[in-house]
């Protein structure tokens, strides 16, 4: 009852805070766009110094203080950037120009074969340690000569290992010695033993990472990180910091990773270069108990035994440095100084439990910030893209069910689980999908995330470049060139409304699944998407949970706890291995009576090399089987009883009342009957009008839903009524189409100057080559119908297709505008016998008139108002 009050007084807090680019503009562009985000409903920025000339110099202090200033009479906060360009770990060019040896460093380690025996055999290894790879198609060029010297480098190696090989993949690790012993100004000297044998050169280099953030810093030294603190955190201390805790709501870190290699499939044991320290080897002897040097070839190729110890002890390590040294670091600068620290990783295309793009291990890299983050641009996320990878901006593609079934549920989870965190989990969205991308789009993208509790949106981005930039557009404002701008408010009014009734309680979860990324380090491993997905499908809620917070979650009483959220089951994707610690941690939950099972097979044996069998305790299933064992067991919340695989749920627990969302994500409507556990007084709150109904008059067990493709319904459930006021309950419908001549207006962007004119015997396409393909702007369609008698009921009007912000006048008078479908106006008082007029003005995207290159990953979709247009009576 207290968050429908607040909402529905206007009282609600704000939940966004949108990217500003600064690029060093005049004052009055700087107060125009703070202004421009207030106007928008949205309370808060966040300043990105990505382009500005003169980041924390003289230049950026002053812009920082009128956006400072402005926002402080608009009582709105600021978020800051933590660093000049993304991805966070440049420290403004600090760690290159002033500490070179604090950069990113490497573990390269270099495979040659050779055939055995030879006495007094050589081995010159002196190239391994030579800086970046010559090429030997560079002989003959001037400033490429090959010599004989080695270059000067800050390579070192560390040691010479060889082993026999099994197979070009797979070396007998059993054999591995170490050689270094034999090595002489570059050149090893041994007699090489009968077979074929692999050299392993290790090297600590500081060269070769991936080529868009050398000379960053190394996240696993504490040191490195204190750089980017003292260059970026301190010296904004030292200028705003009366600001700290006020205006300045915090810190946003954007992208940091390993940065070893180029892209998200750096699984370990791949041929890679791999994050290191210079203490990392006697770390990992640390935890492995036993000599370390011999297993580190295993990182990069195979052997018969240990090669999974080793990679999971490697990626175990990696990744509780990186969290330990850079977030927390930087996390605990930001609380000792009233500051929240938030932002996301990389975690695309399953990067986020992997090197390269990746941090390692999610739930770690980001466990001290003070909100779950994630990120969505450039088309990952785009409706029906959901069975698999697809093509699209990368030369790799999209893994689509990854982004529709995972990273949204891997972020609010991390948030409910984690007290720290406060239930708040941050999205940036919207960027670089291009002009064609429009209101239409990211309702259905905020849709997706409300529905999987997401509560917090970085939208991407309020650019003050002059019009049109292509700096990843669409840009919102864009000097007033944007015509959907003037709209943009409905959006995130609305994204407010419901984060306030996603904030402050806590959701109903069915199940806890298992994250996939310590499985996957050690072997063959199902991705936690692929259960996600079916349990997705069949409005089964679910909330991922990682070994390590597993150990801290409370097992009895047949159910497992953490943080207030609690379930009877643990799903467990398919993983050939596990820690030792998770058979312990199985144990005790069968123990228990919490019901422990694994998809698809048991683990074959522990990353130790121990036995498995004690998870043979536990229960095994088929994927496919899945579903109807959790519904059978009553392992669920609600219950469709017609089976909607396009349907999404989330049932959100407040102290006084319940939320459930209903998102319908696919392109067919959908009707059916929603069975609950409970029984309460139903409402109807429609976070777009912001209004609350009563359905019925007493307490309900079931909800009748029916939406539209890509339509989103919220209802609370409570014990008491919330408000009198009823929804109508239509009995029948019948409708006429209204088959009219149209005169069509069209008025380019936003200028109020008309740029071409039409008559129209029927609604076509306005964007096809016949008529207006460059156009965009407002499109306004002017016609007459003609009214005998009112019928009884109430009268609607639906536009059918529209493309895509309409707003209806009938007689004169303004009803109402739409962003997004179901493109149906109630007509109430303003429709009446004989001659009606009616004005209908569609606003599309710019991607038609900009046919930008972002935009070509996506279809470009009609422009006007398609139709049919029909005239609804509905009867209670």
């Amino acid at each position: 009852m207290e968050k429908i009050q607040k909402l529905l007084t206007d009282k609600g807090d704000n939940y966004i805070f949108p990217f500003l680019w600064m690029h060093g503009e005049e004052e009055g562009i700087i107060r125009e766009y703070v202004g421009k985000i207030a106007e928008s409903g949205i309370r808060a920025l966040c300043v990105e110094p990505r382009p500005h000339p003169d980041y924390v110099g003289e230049a950026w202090w002053r812009d920082l203080g009128i956006v400072l200033d402005e926002a402080e009479k608009r009582q709105m906060k600021v978020w800051l950037f933590d660093d000049a360009h993304f991805p966070t770990g440049y420290a403004n060019g600090a760690i290159l120009k002033k500490h070179p040896h604090l950069r990113k460093k490497y573990l390269k380690i270099n495979q040659t074969d050779y055939h055995g025996p030879q006495k007094d055999a050589g081995i010159i290894v002196k190239w391994q340690a030579g800086g970046k790879r010559q090429s030997i198609m560079e002989v003959g060029t001037d400033n490429h000569q090959l010599k004989a010297e080695l270059t000067a480098s800050e390579d070192q190696i560390i040691a010479v290992l060889m082993a026999k090989v099994i197979d070009y993949q797979t070396v007998d690790t059993t054999t591995m010695v170490d050689i270094s012993q034999s090595l002489v100004e570059g050149t090893i000297y041994l007699d090489l033993p009968a077979g074929n044998w692999r050299v392993f050169t290790l090297v600590e280099t500081f060269e070769g990472g991936e080529s868009s953030t050398e000379g960053y810093l190394n996240p696993l030294d504490e040191v490195a990180t204190q750089v980017l603190i003292e260059e970026v955190y301190e010296s904004h201390q030292r200028h705003v910091g009366e600001h700290f805790g006020k205006t300045i709501a915090g810190f946003f870190t954007d992208e940091p990773r390993f940065g070893n290699i180029k892209g998200p499939d750096a699984i370990i044991g791949q041929d890679m270069l791999l994050p290191w320290r210079s203490d990392m080897l006697s770390l990992l002897q640390k935890e492995l108990k036993e000599e370390a040097l011999l297993l580190l070839p295993l990182l990069v190729v195979n052997g018969n035994h240990k090669t999974d110890l080793i990679r999971f002890t490697y990626m175990d390590t990696v990744s509780t440095l990186y969290a330990k040294n850079f977030t927390k670091k930087i996390a605990d600068w930001c609380t000792s100084h009233q500051l929240e620290y938030v932002g996301h990783l990389i975690e695309d295309n399953n990067a986020h439990a992997r090197l390269g793009y990746g941090a390692g291990h999610y739930f770690r890299a980001i466990e001290d910030q003070t909100m779950a983050g994630i990120d969505v641009v450039l088309h990952q996320l785009l409706p029906g893209q959901d069975q698999g990878y697809f093509k699209s901006f990368t030369s790799t593609g999209w893994d689509g069910e990854f982004f529709h079934y995972a990273l949204a549920k891997m972020g609010t989870s991390l948030a409910y689980l984690d007290p720290k965190k406060q239930g708040r989990t941050m999205v940036e969205l919207y960027g670089a999908y291009g002009w064609s991308e429009g209101l239409k789009l990211m309702k259905w993208m905020t849709d997706h995330m409300l529905v999987r509790g997401v509560n917090h949106f970085v939208p991407h981005a309020f650019n003050m470049s002059p019009f049109p930039d292509a700096d990843c557009p669409p840009h919102f404002y864009a000097h007033g060139e944007n015509p959907q701008y003037p709209h943009l408010a409905k959006l995130m009014n609305y994204t407010n409304r419901v984060a306030e009734l996603l904030s402050d309680g806590q959701p109903v979860t069915s199940a806890f699944l298992l994250y996939h990324g310590e499985a996957e380090w050690s072997g063959e491993a199902m991705l936690m998407q692929k259960p996600a997905k079916e349990l997705t499908q069949h409005q089964l809620d679910f909330t991922i949970i990682s070994l390590d917070l597993l150990k801290q979650a409370t097992k009895e009483n047949g159910r497992l706890q953490l943080n207030g959220l609690s379930a009877k089951v643990l799903i467990v994707p398919y993983g050939q291995r596990f820690p030792r610690s998770f058979v312990d941690e199985c144990q005790e939950m069968l123990a228990a009576g919490i019901e422990v099972l694994f998809i698809k097979d048991y683990p074959l044996e522990t990353t130790e090399g121990g036995s498995a069998k004690a998870f043979q305790q536990a229960g095994k299933i088929a994927l496919e089987e899945l579903v109807n064992h959790l519904k059978e067991a009553g392992h669920y919340d609600i219950r469709s009883l017609t089976p909607q695989k396009d349907l999404r749920f989330y049932h959100y627990r407040q102290p006084d009342s319940e939320v459930l969302m209903f998102f319908n994500e696919g392109q067919s409507s959908l009707i059916t009957t929603i069975a609950l556990q409970e029984t309460d007084y139903l409402h109807y709150y429609d976070a777009m009008k912001n209004e609350l109904f009563l359905v019925g008059d007493k307490p309900v067990s079931q909800i009748e839903v029916s939406l539209a493709s890509h339509e989103a319904a919220h209802y609370i459930l409570a014990k008491e009524r919330l408000t009198d006021h009823p929804l109508i309950n239509y009995q029948s419908i019948s409708s006429t189409e209204l088959t009219l001549p149209w005169n069509v207006s069209l008025y380019q962007r936003s200028s109020t100057e008309k740029f071409a004119e039409r008559q129209l015997a029927d609604l076509v396409n306005l964007a096809s080559p016949a008529y207006f393909p460059d156009f965009s702007g407002k499109m306004v369609y002017q016609t007459e119908f003609d009214l005998a008698e009112l019928a009884e009921g109430d009268c609607y009007l639906d536009l059918g297709q529209v493309y895509e912000i309409a707003t209806v006048f009938l007689n004169g008078t303004e009803l109402e505008t739409k962003i997004s479908g179901p493109y149906e106006f109630k007509l109430g008082e303003h429709i009446r016998p004989g001659r009606n007029s009616l004005r209908v003005e569609v606003i599309n995207t710019l991607g038609t008139e900009m046919k930008d290159y972002l935009s070509q990953y996506r279809l470009l979709e009609p422009s006007g108002l398609i139709g049919p247009v029909r005239l609804v009576v509905k009867h209670e």
